[in-house]
């Protein structure tokens, strides 16, 4: 769905279960890539979970409001919590 959005091309996607161990960079193996979403941000340093979609929502013309309001504080917190949540919850739609 991100990848169809305005601005998106201003982003480099990386198919982490099929790309080489080096297109996913320094600090991150295939397998913790696999387990949440994480992104890289243009001065190199990788983030993951909350922090990570609330940069990506920034990166993003329509979501940009978005990320501004999650992206700080106690919202960011709390989205993070959500997250892990859902993590846990989407493992068990996987087994099913």
């Amino acid at each position: 769905m991100y990848q169809r959005q305005p601005g998106a091309d201003a982003v480099r996607w990386v198919n982490v279960a099929h790309c080489d161990p080096l297109g996913l960079g320094s600090g991150l193996s295939r397998e913790a890539a696999m387990t949440r979403l994480h992104l890289r941000r243009p001065d190199g340093t990788l983030v993951s979970g909350a922090e990570a979609f609330t940069t990506l929502w920034r990166a993003l013309p329509r979501w940009a409001w978005l990320g501004q309001m999650l992206g700080t504080g106690a919202t960011l917190w709390l989205l993070e919590a959500s997250y892990r949540i859902f993590l846990i919850v989407r493992r068990g739609w996987r087994k099913a």
